[in-house]
């Protein structure tokens, strides 16, 4: 009997749970399967149950492959699947033992990276990979591509030449779109066009210093781990691997990842994928929407199995956002529905500028507060950081917590750049950009000398001994020869295995605090981090795994956030709605949603850029549960309106049509145009009338 065809009388007891098209999902078979899954529709839910039915209808748990896009949505889903297996009654399995945190342990699950990471330790050398590789985390990556820059002389060159971001993002659009050169530059760098040649120049030489440093940045993890499928050995080797392979939010995939998936599944057997389209909003870093709107036509024989019943937000809200993302001009259909009952109105307030929108805001979030609605649990979305600047201003000065969402991550921080650095140079001798950062941090050291000691330690082959024949200058005199003894424990330490990366860093840790406290304010918040940071460290077995989980998907650190909420009993959420994707709340305020900002008026260029906007704004809608407020200022002032009143007029969204709106509640706030002022009572509105009898008055001044 295939899973195909199970009906929900024969459905085993664990799914009873499930809503009809989430069990439809969960006991399809083995040809291809896309799942798209609604906000809010239970997508985590059905995909560990699924995961759990393949394991009870005999698939081994290592040979399934569960791929998501953050470390912590795999932990998860995992956590789920293991809940679910263990509360299976034993006595009814045909095997027991799947039922045991030990056959549940034994799934593959993480992010693309990750996975590639392991995949390419394990068999890269089918494809001449050096195992023990170091990660270039995206700042190093940068770093790596400005040395090579200064190489080439390129800064120095006749016409203004792209900074380092810019040539690694250029880079990195060639690897995960799979594009040419030109054809990246013409759609996305019209204004580096004239650089075509030596940017082509830069990424050659790019490419030959990784290899000789034996380092990967995050493109490499999956354009090898690419190789690695398309290769003979490599392509059987990962299809004899992995029976089942699951891929979570398939509407964030790029070419790349696609190209992957499709060399280890060329047929699709065994393949399920689960996202949304109308969620597709990363195409800033080279996703695509196309792979999966396309997927049924890249797999043949693909089963399309939409999840409609929303268990987050009420039926009105549901109604105005069905109605935004049905306007798309090309979608996966669905109608998403709610039994949570009719709800409130979503709210569309109309204020007479920024000043207003926020006072409206704050006095709704205290209200909903005195009614019983924690200030965590109603969050404020925008299109772009800045858009909060003001807004934060003035929780400030009301002394109202809040966080907002998007904080530092640990290695995004000097100081804790720093201390890896360390760790990853004992780990790999050749790893310039790790060697430059250690060696500039010591006085006395300047980017030449740094340059020659690290081509001394290449010629020593990673003999940090061979720093000793250098005679340092009077203010490195003593911390020169500990340098040395630091590096040459460190690496022996990673040699023989012992003391742990705790140790490690420890060890690093006692070294670096004098320069952090001659380099750096802030000296105690930066040290608890590092603490913190070896804390974190005592989890792992080897100095390897340590760095490549930390490169791949560090912790954020709290200390740069706006406010702490550990200081207060609640705090208010501010967040870009692309940090808010996957999350939710029972308030959700929209800010600043007039043309202009929502869309962005940098990304309006071409029909597909628009189409993108509008799942943005969808998104952002659809993390509401109860209240939904989309609000728009009316006027936006050049200057500080104390200095000026120079101002603009806005409309507002265009996703928002005439007929959108007449679902909504309308509110409004301050002076607004064609609304009678409160000031000027039987004044205010569009005045009707005819002033051609004063501008004849004026009209001679031209003839």
């Amino acid at each position: 009997m295939t899973t195909e065809s199970i009906d929900s009388a024969e459905a085993p007891e664990f799914l009873s749970s499930l809503n009809p098209q989430q069990r439809a999902a969960v006991l399809h078979g083995e040809s291809p399967l896309l799942i798209i899954a609604g906000a809010g529709t239970g997508k985590t839910t059905t995909l560990a149950h699924r995961v759990a039915w393949q394991i009870v209808s005999g698939t081994d748990p290592s040979r399934i492959l569960l791929l998501t896009f953050t470390r912590r949505a795999a932990a998860e889903m995992l956590r789920r699947v293991e809940a679910i297996m263990l509360s299976l009654d034993v006595a009814q399995l045909k095997d027991p033992s799947v039922a045991q945190r030990s056959a549940v342990r034994r799934i593959r699950g993480g992010t693309f990276h990750s996975v590639a990471t392991n995949l390419l330790r394990r068999y890269g050398q089918l494809i001449g990979l050096y195992p023990d590789f170091t990660i270039l985390d995206r700042g190093d990556s940068e770093d790596l591509m400005n040395l090579v820059r200064s190489k080439l002389n390129l800064p120095k060159s006749g016409n203004r030449f792209p900074l380092k971001a810019t040539c690694q993002d250029i880079y990195s659009r060639c690897v995960n779109t799979q594009k040419s050169l030109e054809v990246v530059l013409k759609k996305w760098f019209p204004w580096c066009l004239e650089h075509q040649q030596r940017l082509g120049e830069l990424f050659n030489l790019y490419v030959e210093v990784k290899e000789k440093q034996r380092v990967l940045d995050f493109d490499d993890l999956l354009l090898f781990w690419n190789a690695l499928a398309e290769s003979p050995d490599g392509g059987q080797a990962l299809r004899q691997q992995f029976q089942r392979i699951l891929v979570d939010e398939y509407q964030d995939t790029n070419v790349l990842q696609a190209q992957i998936l499709k060399n280890i599944c060329p047929t699709g057997t065994g393949l399920t994928a689960v996202g949304d389209d109308a969620q597709s909003i990363y195409s800033f870093r080279a996703a695509t929407v196309r792979n999966i709107l396309d997927f049924p036509e890249e797999f043949p024989g693909t089963s399309v199995v939409p999840l409609e019943q929303n268990y987050r937000s009420t039926q009105l809200i549901l109604d105005v956002t069905n109605k935004v993302i049905a306007e798309a001009a090309e979608r996966h259909h669905k109608e998403l529905w709610s039994s949570r009952g009719t709800g409130a109105r979503p709210g569309l307030v109309t204020c007479s500028d920024e000043d207003t929108q926020n006072e409206f805001l704050i006095d709704r979030v205290l209200e909903q507060r005195e009614k019983g609605t924690a200030l965590r649990e109603q969050a404020v979305l925008f299109r772009a950081s800045h858009h909060s600047m003001a807004l934060e201003a003035e929780l400030s000065r009301r002394n109202i917590p809040f966080v907002k969402y998007g904080g530092l991550r640990f290695l995004e921080t000097a100081h804790v750049k720093d201390l890896m650095s360390f760790l990853r140079l004992a780990e790999n001798p050749l790893d310039s950009v790790a060697g430059f950062r250690v060696l500039i941090l010591m006085p006395g050291i300047g980017q030449s000398k740094a340059a020659s000691l690290l081509e001394s330690l290449r010629e020593a082959g990673g003999k940090f001994e061979s720093w000793l024949s250098w005679t340092p200058p009077s203010v490195l005199r003593e911390d020169w020869p500990q340098l040395i003894r630091l590096m040459q424990t460190l690496e022996r330490r990673g040699r023989d295995d012992e003391g742990g990366v705790a140790t490690d860093i420890h060890a690093i840790r006692l070294f670096y605090t004098p320069l952090l406290q001659s380099k750096y304010d802030n000296v105690q918040a930066r040290t608890n981090d590092l603490k913190q940071l070896e804390a974190i460290a005592a989890r792992y077995q080897s100095r390897g795994e340590f760095l490549s989980e930390m490169t791949l998907d560090p912790p954020t650190s709290t200390q740069e956030l706006p406010a702490d909420p550990l200081l207060d009993e609640d705090y208010l959420i501010l967040s870009t709605i692309h940090s808010a994707k996957g999350l939710e709340w029972d308030s959700v305020f929209v800010i600043h949603a007039a043309d202009g900002n929502i869309p962005s008026d940098m990304a309006t260029g071409t029909p597909e850029e628009v189409e993108e906007e509008r799942r943005l704004f969808y998104v952002a809608m659809t993390r509401a549960k109860n209240n939904l407020y989309v609000m728009r200022p009316e006027r936006y002032y050049f200057h500080h309106r104390r200095r000026s009143d120079q101002h603009s007029l806005s409309k507002v969204t265009r996703f928002l049509t005439s007929s959108i709106q007449a679902m909504m509640e309308q509110h409004s706030r301050g002076e607004i145009y064609g609304r009678q002022s409160p000031r000027e009572p039987g004044h205010g509105g569009i005045i009707q009338g005819d002033t051609s009898e004063i501008r004849k008055k004026f009209s001679k001044l031209w003839g």
